[in-house]
């Protein structure tokens, strides 16, 4: 997460919220009331629709009906508010600084958000954003010198890898020899030629992989008999016999 989080508060202007996002190349803010607690956040998706670039929400009276006057009314002060408070979401999804990355992710797709005030004790100590996905990745090291192993190691490994996924080749070969994997085999689809690949590289000791895969025609429908096939001719019985 971000731990120098740029917060503006609920009672300033929309002027000085934008000047303020601008100035630190942020997308978006936790907004804080004068004692500091966590009241909303304020991201750029709040100014698409606003009357100052003739983006504003314009209905018609049937789809104002439909929207609910409770509906439009929101929408003209978000889109028309000259305070923090008048544009942002209230009430923001946060996280604590224990909350596993995977729950994070559960949240973001669940919810449709970008990014997670990061709590301590109802006190704001951080920021969880996508930026801070990739930093994540980065620190991680992807490049970082894989352990040794020997070639039957790595094969074994590489079948293992491969073994349950839905996507495996057809007839899997698995040849290796210093580091270097060989791979033949059938695959279905370009996607399953990757995933394949991917899931070699991702073993460790691997050095290279050569894909020697052959892609494959899908199987046919099943409509119960497989290829067309010519019926073998039976006798005739009397109640073939012409009338």
């Amino acid at each position: 997460m971000s731990r120098n989080v740029i917060t503006i508060d609920a009672d300033a202007s929309v002027i000085d919220a934008i000047k303020t996002m601008l100035s630190h190349g942020v997308s978006g803010l936790p907004v804080t009331d004068r004692d500091g607690v966590l009241v909303g956040i304020l991201s750029e998706g709040d100014f698409i629709r606003r009357v100052e670039v003739g983006t504003e929400r314009r209905r018609g009276r049937w789809l104002a009906m439909l929207a609910g006057a409770n509906q439009v009314a929101l929408d003209f002060a978000r889109q028309h508010g000259r305070k923090v408070s008048q544009i942002m979401s209230p009430s923001p999804i946060t996280v604590e600084e224990d909350t596993p990355l995977e729950q994070v992710v559960q949240l973001k797709k669940s919810h449709g958000v970008t990014r997670f005030p990061v709590m301590r004790d109802k006190r704001l100590v951080g920021m969880v954003t996508r930026t801070d996905f990739i930093t994540a990745i980065a620190n991680l090291r992807l490049d970082r010198p894989s352990p040794s192993a020997n070639d039957d190691q790595i094969r074994a490994s590489v079948i293992a890898a491969l073994a349950r996924a839905p996507w495996r080749p057809n007839a899997l070969h698995v040849s290796v020899h210093d580091g270097v994997v060989g791979l033949r085999g059938g695959i279905r689809s370009d996607n399953a030629r990757k995933a394949a690949v991917i899931a070699a590289e991702n073993v460790a000791g691997v050095k290279r992989v050569e894909d020697q895969l052959s892609k494959v025609p899908p199987p046919e429908e099943d409509y119960g008999g497989g290829d067309f096939v010519s019926l073998q001719e039976e006798p005739s019985t009397e109640d073939d016999q012409p009338l």
